[in-house]
């Protein structure tokens, strides 16, 4: 199967509109779910902390994501600075938290973009891009007029506003979201994020009726659709019955679902109980069991 990237069909015109139109969002930015309201285009920055100018901490193939992501010559990652969620138990703090990485021009992401598919790589994944969303456009503008042509992945936290979500519509192929909790309190108290379960629940809504059920190609890679993540926390903190329910009555009962088992305390999590500890291969394999009663696939 062959599909072209939809942001090819849209065209370069179409994808200038856009990219001016999230630009004018950026003087009253409501791009996430925190919906701050400051004006970045004139320095001011909100809570994830992200001004006019994008931060990248690095760039390259990457073979540690989802297999139908990495294929045989990796996923394109570009890991973006800061982040919108807060999270206590980060295991890339240094990059959300701690804001390690480079200014890059739109030029620069562009050229970014087209080296990583001159070293053949699958696809180009964004990482937390939620607060870069104009200045990503504007780069992918420049990039398809020089002859970008593989997929676009927006692997997100999932804290994303509406109409941010739209203004990507026919641009994105692959949405990656990371489902985190469905219980207000968690996520107000471990990511800073008041209102998440709506938030997330409305986004991976909108994110399934633009691409659909994932989709691979005849060598096993993705080409378009939706790969929700899905990371167990000790304790039941993740709320992961709640998830799959979810999951599998409002986006889909095809939905791809990666049961995450690699949490490790990291950052702050020893000042969070029982975040201090691993889940446990009972905690692990119950969610596992969880997803298959629910029937959906689950990426292993």
């Amino acid at each position: 199967m062959i599909l072209k990237p939809v942001y090819r069909e849209l065209g370069p015109n179409a994808l200038a509109r856009r990219a001016g139109k999230a630009y004018r969002q950026l003087r009253e930015c409501r791009l996430c779910g925190h919906c701050c309201g400051v004006d970045r285009l004139s320095g001011r920055t909100g809570i994830c902390r992200a001004g006019k100018t994008v931060l990248i901490s690095g760039y390259g193939p990457h073979f540690g994501e989802e297999q139908p992501l990495v294929g045989r010559y990796g996923s394109g990652t570009v890991f973006f600075s800061f982040c919108n969620l807060q999270c206590v138990f980060c295991q890339n703090y240094e990059i959300s938290a701690e804001a390690m990485g480079d200014q890059r021009s739109l030029p620069q992401l562009a050229r970014i973009m087209l080296t990583l598919q001159q070293r053949r790589c699958h696809n180009i994944n964004l990482v937390s891009p939620s607060h870069y969303v104009p200045q990503i456009l504007g780069a992918l503008y420049l990039a398809s007029r020089q002859g970008l042509s593989v997929p676009i992945v927006y692997n997100t936290g999932g804290y994303d506003a509406l109409d941010t979500l739209r203004l990507l519509d026919g641009i994105i192929d692959i949405y990656m979201p990371d489902i985190k909790f469905l219980q207000a309190e968690s996520a107000r108290r471990l990511a800073g994020a008041r209102g998440y379960p709506e938030t997330v629940k409305q986004a991976l809504v909108e994110m399934q009726r633009q691409v659909g059920d994932l989709t691979l190609d005849n060598q096993g890679v993705a080409v378009r659709g939706i790969l929700v993540r899905h990371l167990v926390l000790p304790g039941n903190l993740a709320d992961t019955e709640a998830v799959l329910d979810f999951l599998a009555s409002e986006v889909s009962p095809n939905c791809l679902v990666n049961i995450m088992d690699q949490y490790h305390p990291a950052y702050r999590a020893a000042e969070f109980p029982p975040l201090n500890r691993r889940p446990t291969r009972s905690e692990i394999t119950e969610a596992l069991n969880m997803a298959q009663e629910r029937g959906l696939r689950v990426y292993s």
